[in-house]
């Protein structure tokens, strides 16, 4: 599963034209001030629709989040939160890298602030859902 979501990741970050993803006219576009391009779709979200809205904020949130939940499934040692926001920052900066390098795509600190967040939160499930069936096992037990 964790194969498949980062082949699906991979399509979307770097090849979905419905994501603005084209290779024509292709340059480099960074934001590197925090909170500058998350100002700027709130700000202007009427203009810029829902949608576009939706999938920048919110959808760099959720693409992290099964990272997050995979991690500690996949590597026992990410069981904790702050290895997993650690590893989750690392492979977003990855993605912003190659994106800037490959000009698909733009550079953006926010996205890897919301990316994190999102590894985080996937994290945060899965530490829940493990507490959730370690409880459960030891009803089971008695």
């Amino acid at each position: 599963m964790f194969g498949v979501y980062i082949v699906c990741l991979t399509y979307f970050l770097f090849f979905a034209e419905s994501t603005g993803r084209t290779f024509e006219g292709r340059t480099y576009h960074y934001n590197l001030e925090l909170f500058k391009e998350i100002r700027r779709f709130i700000e202007y979200r009427h203009t810029l629709g829902t949608r576009a809205v939706v999938l920048n904020l919110f959808g760099n949130i959720a693409a992290f989040i099964p990272f997050g939940f995979f991690l500690p499934v996949l590597y026992p040692r990410c069981r904790s939160l702050l290895f997993t926001i650690f590893f989750s920052f690392e492979c977003s900066l990855l993605v912003e890298t190659i994106q800037l390098v490959s000009k698909v795509g733009s550079f953006d600190v926010d996205d890897l602030l919301l990316n994190t967040i999102g590894g985080a939160i996937g994290c945060l499930a899965f530490l829940w859902m493990n507490q959730i069936r370690r409880s459960y096992e030891a009803k089971e037990k008695k």
